[in-house]
């Protein structure tokens, strides 16, 4: 479906000098791919006359894109790094920053597996390779396979430095959420992680196969993202705020859309697709 979408709108792209219409280049970040493609079908049904063409890759490349002048807007699932904004400053190419939504990571694992859910303090010596069987977790004498995303990808960044650590090689890159959740449904001793958006939609799981485990912080409860007031309370500790950069020599044609985003119709959509409205501290 998303792919028919993205197809429909890049056709459009291409009708658009002959009906003399305006465009606008988005690309980045495969978590908010899909969203955006639905926020462009809905803000073209309001606005026929501009063209809005979305294209994931990872957070990096959107934001390689809006250096290189391939892109008005950049989307990020994590703030830009001191590098890139060190590049943007050398090539003087100004930008604005805009948080339109939040995301929530969702740790999963095959259905069949017994564990409901995990600490924090699991989720690091897991990831970072020092918990290597589930054995002490579920009593499975099984080497635990682990599901992430390519390191231009700005969840794996995020999910990098919200847990402190560095990933282990052992986690199988995956080039996007989809794939994740694919590879679990298929795998006993899988334990991957994706953006809840992928998987849960009006706080319900979407999707059989796999199961939503629950995260416990220190001093907190367990609790997972299809727990509704624990992510409004922001009890849940991988929630996220989502990115987008836009060049300044471009804000006047994206400030439409922006606003779109923004207006209750957009609203609607974010929340219908699994993310949530920006609260005041989003942006930690």
């Amino acid at each position: 479906m998303i792919r028919k979408l993205f197809c429909w709108l890049c056709s459009l792209v291409m009708l658009s000098c002959k009906n003399n219409t305006s465009q606008l280049i988005i690309k980045g970040s495969d978590t908010e791919v899909n969203l955006m493609v639905l926020l462009a079908e809905a803000y073209w049904q309001q606005h026929p006359k501009w063209q809005v063409s979305v294209s994931g890759g990872g957070s990096g490349v959107g934001i390689v894109a809006l250096l290189n002048g391939r892109a008005d807007i950049a989307n990020s699932s994590r703030p830009m790094n001191a590098k890139e904004q060190a590049l943007f400053q050398r090539y003087g190419v100004a930008c604005d920053t805009f948080i339109f939504a939040e995301d929530a990571i969702a740790i999963i694992a095959h259905a069949t597996n017994p564990i409901d859910s995990l600490t924090v303090e699991q989720l690091q010596a897991i990831f970072s390779g020092q918990l290597r069987n589930w054995q002490s977790l579920n009593g499975n004498h099984l080497k635990i396979n682990l599901y992430g995303r390519p390191n231009n990808s700005g969840t794996h960044a995020w999910l990098q430095k919200k847990l402190g650590i560095s990933f282990c090689k052992h986690v199988l890159e995956m080039n996007g959420n989809a794939q994740i959740v694919e590879a679990i449904k298929l795998d006993q001793s899988g334990l991957g992680y994706v953006s809840a958006g992928y998987v849960v939609k009006n706080y319900q799981q979407t999707g059989e196969g796999f199961k939503i485990l629950r995260i416990a912080a220190k001093g907190q409860a367990a609790c997972s993202p299809l727990d509704k007031e624990a992510v409004e309370q922001q009890k849940y500790y991988l929630l996220r705020p989502l990115y987008q950069y836009i060049r300044r020599e471009s804000a006047q044609k994206a400030q439409p859309f922006i606003e779109f985003i923004k207006s209750p119709a957009g609203e609607e959509i974010l929340l219908a697709n699994g993310y949530f409205l920006v609260r005041n501290d989003s942006a930690k």
